[in-house]
């Protein structure tokens, strides 16, 4: 088992940053390839950015490439999301997310194996 807990979330004006963090626990955490994705209120689920289980491979989805940075820091099992530039259509809720299988969860955004709970972002003026 895996917990996934995500924190750093809130209000930000358009063009302000903010840095999410999902702090892993249990059982090998640094065995899994992390990812966050959003969702806003009546849409689709979106992968956001995705990083491997050794932190050497990054994958970001087209409406934050050039604004956002994932990283990870293996030593205290916590996976970054630095996002810069940040517009209102950024607002939504926003998943960590844990797999075994990288390819799966970076390249398709599927076969997630843990969800965190969620937390919210809203930009707005």
């Amino acid at each position: 088992q895996l917990q996934l807990v995500e924190s750093g979330g809130g209000l930000v004006q358009p063009g302000g940053s903010l840095r999410l963090s999902c702090a892993a626990s249990g059982f090998r955490p640094d065995n899994n390839a992390i990812a966050w994705f959003r969702q806003a209120p009546g849409k689709e689920r979106e992968g956001v950015s995705c990083v491997s289980s050794g932190g050497r491979q990054t994958f970001y989805g087209d409406s934050v490439k050039g604004r956002f940075t994932i990283s990870r820091d293996n030593i205290n099992h916590t996976v970054y999301l630095q996002m810069n530039d940040l517009k209102p259509e950024d607002t939504a809720t926003y998943y960590c997310a844990a797999a075994h299988l990288e390819y799966s969860l970076c390249v398709k955004w599927s076969n997630v194996d843990y969800w965190g709970q969620g937390i919210q972002v809203t930009v707005s003026s």
